[in-house]
């Protein structure tokens, strides 16, 4: 998930005006998940619970069918177990990662984007080497052009004008530049001395990076001389970006991770720059999405809320309510991979031991989710050219840190092979906002007319001519879109406990390692497959 922008003036929506010659306003909607379903657990009582009208078996039951359940009931698929099925809240798997069509226009309404995985990600390798976005051979590894970004890939908003790349340009300001030396200097000695990769659980945790966990990031830039408005604004982008949270909520570990486990971080005119090569679509990661549920498809239960979660002796009882049916029903199972959230994990669960009862509960209560806000933003025609870098797939406008609520905006069409994309006719953009924790009531509430209003006010500055051209806009809420690294996230004992969780009972979500990516959600949930297919191996009949 991603993006950023300024606030601006009523002035820019000309459909909120008063006067006589207010344009008709856009279409504005609400789109794709349910969050009512997800609150059905707030209503139930203890002792409540419905009295199930079917009953089920299955050899291992996946629950949760984002990235890390998917993943988990591949690697049980991979393996032969063709008793192994996955229940999922809403009526199509892929959780954050899902896509939209807007007008005929496929588009994302989450997650968009995986940049090629690096050697540390090899569960991630070996997949996208199956589905053909990754071959190798005696010269190396290569990704398949086809699905990496084209170029013009990213620009900014900033001084009035649009420059290329998102690193705001230091020419003519020579301490600015001296502040990117610095910070580029910094994340090369964490990457020597500490170590970072995805997934996190790959480097040993050591005492320095304890002592990162423990301040937030701008307590340690700050610490270390970096104060320059421009490289803030920057790394509170990022942040933003991939934890939906910026630099003074985030700890300082979560702020060099970034940088660590992937190309660093360069200051301009450095020769090593390079930008990172990122896989993305039209539709987003919902393409990655499909190609991993596709062919699991006659074993997803869609539309199951489940209930209740009880270990036993024997096997594993669940209680899910079909949403369709109207009706709940009871599973049996050997086992189970509980690919949810641990807020709701938590909720859930029963049977378990007291060490582990004592970590879900530790780890849940020490978790903060950011909400998002994703719009799919139809235009009547292309918006008008300003100074600079011509349009990219993300486009961003700068802002101090702290003061935006916007990403900015993907190009829905930039990956398209159509010759008329973005010269004429519709164009479709896709807005992001990471809010803070406090306005999540407020999304959930209000209008989709409000938040359309607030969307546009954020890319007024850029894009003046927005209101005007706004034909529809599909909005998706995302009330706990993203777990959010604060200090003493990372290091929590608990979160381990649970990922090395053995028995009937298997943990697997990118909440286990304290943020939010694809490439943990993926090697978080084909462990716990991998890991009941060695159990199972092990306890058979030689």
């Amino acid at each position: 998930m991603r993006r950023r922008a300024v606030l601006a003036g009523a002035a820019a929506l000309p459909w909120l005006q008063g006067c006589e010659r207010a344009q008709e306003a856009p279409v504005s909607r609400w789109v794709g998940a349910s969050f009512e379903r997800g609150h059905r657990l707030r209503t139930l009582k203890s002792g409540s619970l419905p009295v199930a009208a079917v009953q089920r078996r299955a050899g291992v039951l996946v629950i949760g069918g984002g990235v890390a359940g998917l993943s988990a009931l591949h690697a049980l698929d991979h393996a032969g177990h063709a008793d192994a099925q996955l229940l999922e809240l809403e009526d199509q798997a892929g959780g954050n990662s899902r896509g939209h069509i807007v007008a005929g226009l496929a588009c994302p309404l989450g997650a968009h984007y995986l940049p090629v995985p690096g050697e540390s990600t090899y569960e991630v390798s070996a997949w996208l080497h199956d589905i053909g976005l990754l071959r190798s051979d005696s010269a190396g590894v290569h990704a398949n052009e086809r699905y990496l970004c084209h170029s013009p890939q990213e620009r900014l908003f900033i001084d009035g004008a649009w420059q290329d790349g998102l690193l705001p340009s230091a020419q003519g300001r020579p301490a600015t530049l001296a502040q990117y030396r610095r910070f580029a200097a910094l994340v090369d000695h964490a990457q020597r001395e500490l170590g970072f990769a995805l997934p996190t659980h790959r480097v040993r945790w050591s005492p320095g990076h304890a002592a990162l966990d423990e301040q937030r990031f701008d307590a340690w830039l700050a610490a270390n001389g970096l104060d320059d408005t421009r490289l803030l604004g920057y790394l509170d982008y990022c942040c933003r970006d991939d934890y939906g949270a910026g630099i003074h909520t985030v700890s300082a570990w979560a702020g060099l991770h970034y940088f660590a486990s992937r190309h660093g971080f360069h200051a301009p005119g450095d020769d090593s720059a390079e930008r990172d090569a990122v896989f993305t679509w039209p539709e987003g990661n919902a393409w990655l999405v499909r190609e991993l549920a596709e062919p699991l498809k006659p074993r997803l239960c869609t539309g199951r809320t489940v209930l209740r979660v009880e270990l036993q002796k024997h096997g594993v009882q669940v209680l899910a309510w079909d949403e369709t049916a109207g009706q709940a029903e009871a599973w049996t199972a050997d086992a189970v991979v509980l690919a949810l959230p641990l807020f709701i994990a938590s909720r859930i669960v029963a049977g378990l031991d007291a060490p582990l009862v004592s970590a879900l509960q530790q780890a849940a209560a020490g978790t903060r989710y950011a909400p998002w806000l994703v719009a799919n933003l139809l235009l009547k025609a292309p918006l008008l050219n300003r100074l600079g870098a011509p349009s990219s797939w993300d486009n961003v406008a700068f802002a101090p840190a702290g003061s935006s609520l916007s990403l900015g905006y993907v190009d829905a069409q930039h990956q398209s092979l159509r010759p008329d994309t973005g010269l004429a006719g519709p164009q479709l953009l896709t807005a992001y906002c990471a809010l803070p924790e406090t306005r999540r009531p407020e999304m959930l509430a209000g209008s989709a007319e409000h938040w359309t209003a607030e969307i546009v006010r954020q890319l007024a500055p850029p894009h003046p001519d927005l209101a005007s051209k706004l034909q529809q806009a599909d909005l998706m809420r995302w009330g706990h879109a993203m777990s959010i690294p604060v200090p003493g996230t990372r290091s929590q004992p608990a979160r381990e406990a649970l990922r090395q969780a053995a028995g009937r009972l298997r943990f697997a979500h990118a909440d286990l390692a304290g943020y939010s990516v694809f490439e943990e959600a993926f090697t978080l949930g084909w462990q716990a497959g991998r890991g009941l297919v060695t159990a199972a191996r092990l306890a058979s009949p030689r």
